[in-house]
C-alpha cells in the first residue's frame, strides 16, 4: 500500500474522517491544511464559491502531485481531498493531511503539495458576493 488517498466531493469534505482513512504506522507527525472558503472578501460578503474541474484528470493530478511530494519529502502517507461544485461560506474547500516519522518533513510536503495543487490541478474557481460573480485565479 502506498498510503495516498485522493478523493473529490460535490457534497461535505469530512477532513477528520479522511485522515482517519491513512496509516499512521511508524509516524511521529500528521500535518493538515483545511482550506475553506471566506464569508467575506474584501469588505464584501461571499455568498459561494463555485469549483469547476476537469474531473477525469483532477483525480490523476492530485495522485501524481502526492507521489512526487511523498518521494521528495520521505513521508509516510498523504491524503487529499478537494470539492468541486458550490461550496458555501465556512465550508471545507480542501483538506491535505500528511503523516510522517518527523515533523519537519511534514510540513515541508504539506505546504508543498497545496502550492503544487493551486499550480497544476484543473480546477477553476467562481466567487459569487452580493454584486456578482468573478471568475478567480488559483485556489485562494
Amino acid at each position: 500500500m502506498n498510503n495516498i488517498i485522493i478523493e473529490i466531493s460535490e457534497s461535505e469534505l469530512d477532513a477528520e474522517l479522511l485522515k482517519n482513512k491513512l496509516n499512521f504506522e511508524g509516524c511521529g507527525a500528521v500535518v493538515s491544511f483545511i482550506g475553506i472558503t471566506r464569508d467575506l472578501e474584501g469588505g464584501e460578503r461571499v455568498l459561494q464559491l463555485e469549483f469547476d474541474a476537469w474531473i477525469e484528470q483532477l483525480k490523476p493530478t492530485l495522485s501524481g502531485i502526492a507521489e512526487t511530494i511523498k518521494e521528495e519529502f520521505g513521508v509516510s502517507g498523504i491524503a487529499i481531498s478537494h470539492r468541486v461544485g458550490v461550496v458555501g461560506p465556512q465550508e471545507n474547500i480542501v483538506a491535505i493531511h500528511v503523516c510522517s516519522p518527523h515533523r519537519k518533513e511534514a510540513f515541508l510536503a504539506c505546504s508543498k503539495i497545496i502550492d503544487e495543487l493551486k499550480i497544476q490541478a484543473p480546477l477553476w474557481k467562481k466567487e459569487v458576493t452580493e454584486s456578482g460573480a468573478k471568475w478567480k485565479s488559483g485556489l485562494g
